[in-house]
């Protein structure tokens, strides 16, 4: 948990800029492709999980522990990230 929560404060400003808003990025994306943030991060977190699947499954190669919690943290922050946005979406919903 300890390198989700480091990798997403180092990866703040790549993703942010100056924008305020965490998810922001979400947003202009589901802008772009004309949906939801909560599907334009699942095509985002799709790519993520087809490669620890194709790692899984990939019997020839030995992947180091390096690369393995790239790809585990990199899916596990999204899925905090969706957690988030689905959170926001249900606070800002009217009553």
């Amino acid at each position: 948990m300890r390198l989700c929560a480091d990798t997403l404060q180092r990866k703040t400003k790549e993703y942010t800029g100056d924008d305020t808003d965490r998810l922001g990025a979400f947003k202009a994306a589901a802008a772009l492709q004309h949906t939801t943030p909560e599907r334009a991060l699942a095509g985002m977190l799709a790519k993520h999980i087809v490669s620890l699947y194709d790692m899984c499954f990939d019997d020839g190669a030995g992947y180091d522990i390096g690369t393995w919690d790239e790809k585990i943290t990199d899916s596990l922050n999204y899925l905090f990230l969706l957690k988030a946005i689905v959170k926001e979406g249900h606070t800002n919903q009217p009553n």
